[in-house]
């Protein structure tokens, strides 16, 4: 059931999560995409998908599939982690409070352009947000639907301005295997990956400079990107016996125009 799911065999949940995405709403289920607040919020809660009590990430129809049928699959999926630069020196020159806004100002349009974009927005820690696409939800586009929401995250925090970001962040998309499923205990469960792959991604991220995508080789190749044109680095990353290639992509050029600008 799982690998159904994850993969896009599983017609049912296509068409659901499909048809959920574009109500208007916000925050939503990390799964399915149903909205919790505004109108469409109230439609949700008559049909069971109001926020889970143990676990709001997840609507309850969600969450008591993830009870049920507690598991995963390993799978060929795309990830995205941004990571805000010069967090500490931001923190420091302003209040606690105001500092919160400006993450819950970050938080807002990640979690936009990643379901935008049909991603599941798989955790925010700290300054930094965390993104897992899938065959299921992207198709075979996955590589190319996490660089476009790379690309539309710059673009959101004015990477793209003359004048600047109002946020400074680095973004590093991978593509390559891993377990992708319900991982924890029954009623702490939650939908998340594991895998070297999830590292590498990270780690990308951390190498960013402001205004960069770092994209490992198989992510660049499956997204038809022009490599030829973009510049090429070897990383050597904690861990990995051999450097890392990859290449480095910017905002603009290639961004949905549909994303909003904050």
């Amino acid at each position: 059931m799982w690998r159904a799911i994850l993969d896009g065999t599983d017609p049912v949940y296509a068409r659901n999560r499909g048809r959920l995405k574009h109500l208007p709403g916000s925050p939503r289920c990390k799964m399915c995409a149903a909205p919790f607040g505004g109108p469409a919020g109230v439609l949700m809660r008559w049909r069971g998908r109001a926020p889970w009590p143990n676990n709001p990430d997840y609507c309850r129809s969600c969450f008591q599939l993830l009870d049920r049928y507690h598991g995963g699959a390993e799978i060929d999926s795309s990830f995205l982690f941004a990571d805000i630069r010069g967090s500490t020196t931001l923190a420091e020159g302003m209040s606690p409070t105001a500092f919160r806004t400006l993450l819950d100002r970050f938080y807002d349009i990640a979690a936009r352009v990643l379901v935008a974009q049909d991603g599941i927005v798989d955790k925010f820690v700290g300054d930094e947000v965390v993104g897992i696409f899938i065959p299921a939800l992207a198709h075979d586009e996955h590589p190319a639907r996490a660089i476009a929401a790379a690309r539309a995250l710059l673009d959101a925090t004015g990477h793209s301005d003359s004048d600047g970001p109002w946020l400074p962040i680095g973004v590093g998309v991978a593509t390559g295997t891993a377990f992708v499923g319900s991982v924890g205990e029954t009623h702490t469960a939650a939908m998340t990956a594991l895998g070297d792959i999830v590292n590498v991604t990270a780690r990308l991220a951390s190498a960013a400079a402001p205004g960069e995508i770092l994209v490992n080789e198989l992510a660049a190749q499956r997204a038809g990107l022009e490599t030829g044109a973009l510049e090429m680095r070897r990383l050597e990353l904690k861990g990995k016996a051999q450097a890392t290639t990859v290449y480095v992509v910017h905002a603009g050029a290639g961004s949905p125009a549909s994303m909003p600008r904050e």
